[in-house]
């Protein structure tokens, strides 16, 4: 869901000139980009060509900056806030490049140049932000009433966007505030970095290999075959390895009989990072959380939950927490029931004692085949990548009108993505689509959208964005494509939801483009797409055998939606716990001090978790919150279901392509980005505000609660 700096050159002689000329045509990231499309040239760009390229559109970016603080000129909004918006083209262009390469192609020396960087950048941030001249005019132009009360609704939108930024990035702060301000910025930087390469590669670091037959009974054969293929990669032909990528780990938990090889392989999946070894991230998510708190304490928040969500639709910590309380208590009840269910199933096996984390999986997809008559690994061969795209595609021109046509003349940074052209149905360019599809060791775990250019409006003329969903799904083997578990259906339906926000933009200024939205809104689109990956009639589009070229049948239709709800306190509980478990660390209000795994197993018993389930990430493979951008924010996929289970309720009242739905969603949240309130906009969509019912409904949690738990205070957990 899986969500995140005009420049103006002066001539000082043709020396100058030439020498500028020889570095833009030595470094690809410098020069003109003439591929199809402006792609970036990732078939001329090397490694060596990063630090260069960025520290060089970093001096530009401060030449330009110094020409709008010394601006002679009275402050206004031309010379001031678009001014600054238009800073820094290069900068974000290459490094855009850079980190989105990075996450989905890195190797060793890429991570180690992002560690040089990372202070390099944030001091340059810091730079404009603290920067007090620069800061004057911008408050001058806010508070000039003749100013404000001429601008347009997305000219207002920018100038408070970018007043409300400087403020909530230390512009009003003494100057010895700014120095430690800067330094924690500094340390933030290289710790959340070494965060995530630290989850790669304990990820990468593990493999269950599989020497013996006979123990990978019950195991899908897509799965075996793809357990086979690794390890001939691996240079160990004849076994078969299985790895920490959710492709591979998930689905060995859901079948593998073996319940050893279950049992070590979920061990290692929920240690990554917690191993004592060079890459453990306990010290690291420590110092982060407290850092996170004194950086909240000097622009004056009581916690870094409360900056984080002031500019949220929940507001406060308390908002999100009502939510999650909601929720928690008919979650944990569903769960509950769901346990006692698998330990009498685990006693007829003859297992003793209580329902184990990886017991969960394996037993409850025997349930399901029990109690449903119901194997979802018989789906799969109904989810070849190429149906599933091309129903996504036709879902998408049902809705939108839009068509996408392969680019086989454009240049990617890997041989597993394809490029697609992106067009009104009366052939208007749209963008273009990146996809990426597959894991491998150099790209990070999970699923994402991103952009290497996000869409503007400049002198009239809309932008196109480039966007890119890069996603780690079950890969081809010699025999078969490759067939998608469910799961992975609707994580496909999930990104192209935010690829589509992106792509659909029509704004503007790119700072308020597509997802450039609050964490809690931004993931409406891409959660309201899940739900039509599930409709008979969407199905009965694109799941076609990839054998026989069967359309998925009526009765297997049927039986997945009578397992709707199956399971879902265990999957509700798992994310809620999580989410809860970010709220731990970002709503603390003194700093945290001793060993963070017994903080977070205490406070999950304090919090009523059950032993048989745990938070869907741990402490310490916490990749949203402690290297990507949802600290305090995790609870946001629960909140944006609330908004897409009420919105999706307008198209089933009607019809699931029902064009003046879609053409009022396209208008009033796809194209708006960032550039209204969110509740503005979900309403002027809706009529109304959301309501929770219909999610309680989707998830089957409405249900009486007999083991009621106290609600979940912060405070004292």
């Amino acid at each position: 869901m899986k969500k995140n700096v005009l420049i103006i050159l002066t001539l000082v002689g043709v020396s100058l000139v030439s020498c500028d000329n020889k570095k833009k045509q030595s470094n690809p990231l410098l020069a003109e980009w003439n591929t199809p499309y402006q792609m970036p040239p990732f078939d001329q760009i090397k490694n060596e060509h990063y630090q260069p390229a960025i520290k060089e559109a970093i001096e530009k970016q401060q030449e330009e900056i110094k020409a709008i603080a010394e601006n002679a000129d009275t402050p206004d909004f031309a010379n001031t806030i678009e001014a600054l918006e238009s800073s820094g083209k290069d900068l974000k262009r290459i490094t855009r490049v850079f980190y989105n390469v990075k996450n989905a192609n890195g190797d060793e020396e890429l991570q180690k140049i992002a560690e040089e960087l990372a202070p390099v950048l944030s001091k340059n941030s810091d730079d404009i932000f603290l920067n007090e001249k620069l800061f004057a005019r911008i408050k001058s132009v806010n508070e000039n009433g003749e100013i404000t009360s001429q601008l347009k609704p997305e000219q207002k939108q920018l100038l408070k966007k970018t007043y409300t930024s400087f403020v909530r990035n230390g512009a009003n702060l003494p100057e010895e505030k700014k120095e430690r301000l800067r330094k924690i910025n500094s340390e933030i930087a290289l710790l959340t970095l070494k965060f995530g390469n630290n989850v790669l590669n304990e990820t990468n670091n593990y493999t269950l290999v599989v020497a013996d037959e006979s123990r990978l009974a019950g195991l899908p054969t897509p799965l075996i075959e793809t357990a086979a293929k690794e390890a001939e990669n691996r240079d160990q032909k004849g076994k078969w390895v299985f790895t920490l990528n959710n492709s591979s780990v998930m689905p060995f938990l859901q079948y593998a009989e073996d319940r050893e090889l279950r049992q070590e392989i979920w061990n290692a999946y929920q240690l990554r990072g917690n191993n004592d070894n060079a890459y453990d991230n306990k010290e690291s998510l420590l110092k982060i959380a407290n850092l996170r708190l004194e950086k909240a304490n000097i622009l004056g928040y009581k916690s870094h939950a409360a900056y984080v969500l002031e500019e949220s639709m929940s507001k406060t910590p308390e908002g999100a927490m009502d939510l999650l309380n909601q929720l928690w208590q008919p979650a944990l009840q569903k769960a509950k029931n769901e346990a006692a269910d698998i330990q009498k199933l685990m006693q007829q096996d003859g297992i003793q004692g209580d329902v184990t984390p990886a017991d969960w999986r394996y037993y409850s997809e025997k349930i399901r085949q029990q109690r449903y008559d119901f194997d979802e690994n018989q789906m799969q061969a109904y989810f070849s990548l190429e149906n599933t795209r091309e129903g996504i595609f036709m879902v998408t021109e049902k809705l939108y009108g839009l068509k996408f046509e392969q680019l086989n003349d454009v240049p990617v940074y890997h041989e597993d993505v394809t490029a697609w052209k992106v067009t009104e149905k009366d052939g208007r360019e749209i963008g273009v689509l990146l996809m990426d599809m597959h894991p491998r060791a150099t790209k990070n775990g999970g699923a994402w959208m991103t952009s290497y250019r996000p869409q503007s409006t400049v002198n009239g003329e809309r932008i196109k964005p480039i966007i890119s969903i890069v996603c780690n799904f079950t890969q081809p083997t010699d025999s078969t494509p490759a067939l998608l578990t469910f799961d992975e259906v609707t994580t496909f339906f999930h990104e192209f939801g935010h690829a589509l926000h992106g792509l659909l933009s029509d704004v503007q200024y790119e700072s308020l483009a597509g997802t450039s939205v609050p964490r809690d809104f931004v993931e409406l689109p891409s959660q309201i797409m899940e739900n039509w990956a599930e409709e008979p009639e969407v199905l009965k589009m694109f799941a076609k055998h990839y054998q026989t070229g069967e359309t998925i049948p009526d009765e297997m239709i049927e039986k997945m939606k009578a397992t709707g709800t199956f399971n879902q306190g265990f999957a509700t509980t798992e994310y809620l716990a999580a989410s809860i478990l970010d709220m731990m660390y970002h709503a603390i209000e003194e700093p945290l001090e001793g060993d963070v795994v017994s903080y977070e197993i205490n406070s999950m018993k304090q919090a009523g978790l059950t032993d048989a389930i745990i938070p869907r990430y741990r402490s310490t493979y916490f990749n949203h919150i402690f290297s990507g951008g949802y600290s305090a924010g995790y609870y946001s996929y629960i909140w944006s279901e609330v908004l897409d289970s009420d919105a999706f309720e307008a198209f089933k009242s009607t019809s699931l392509f029902d064009p003046e739905n879609a053409a009022s969603f396209r208008k009033n949240i796809l194209e708006r980005g960032g550039t209204q309130d969110p509740e503005e906009l979900y309403v002027n969509f809706r009529g109304k505000k959301p309501s929770i019912e219909p999610l309680l409904k989707k998830r089957g949690l409405d249900i009486e609660i007999k083991d009621k738990q106290p609600e979940i205070n912060l405070k004292k957990l």
